[in-house]
């Protein structure tokens, strides 16, 4: 993955959220959790993982709930008001961005895929990808 120069922008379907990163990126995760496929309505989930201080909202206010993850943590979800969005999910020291919501995906390369113990049995992971059984600690 090769990091974009400048800040990284995105935002929600509607246009009402906008937010940028600066800062430090860990690398984009494949994630095949119950609760991914189940947000996604697909097989897994992609987010863009981020320090928490690295992730800026500069449009818009997003609403936002709770839920214990399939490792036992919990982490906040937050998703746009208006068209439902779901932008990011936050734990204290990091924030997984889904990457759908990134205004350029062109440079994204998944680093990592988590939780193959519950992937769906028809995905193929390419040769020399790490995978973890279940999460990662980041």
């Amino acid at each position: 993955m090769s990091t974009p120069v400048g800040p990284i922008s995105g935002g929600c379907q509607c246009g009402e959220i906008k937010y940028v990163v600066e800062g430090t990126i860990f690398g984009l995760s494949v994630c095949h959790c119950h609760d991914c496929q189940r947000q996604s309505g697909s097989a897994f989930g992609l987010s863009l993982i981020v320090a928490s201080d690295s992730f800026e909202l500069i449009q818009g206010t997003l609403k936002t709930f709770e839920t214990t993850t399939d490792s036992g943590r919990t982490k906040t979800c937050a998703f746009c008001p208006e068209c439902g969005n779901r932008i990011c999910n936050r734990t204290e020291s990091r924030v997984s961005i889904k990457a759908g919501t990134l205004d350029d995906v062109s440079w994204l390369k998944p680093r990592a895929h988590l939780w193959v113990s519950r992937k769906q049995p028809w995905v193929d992971i390419p040769d020399g990808v790490t995978c973890y059984e279940f999460d990662s600690d980041g």
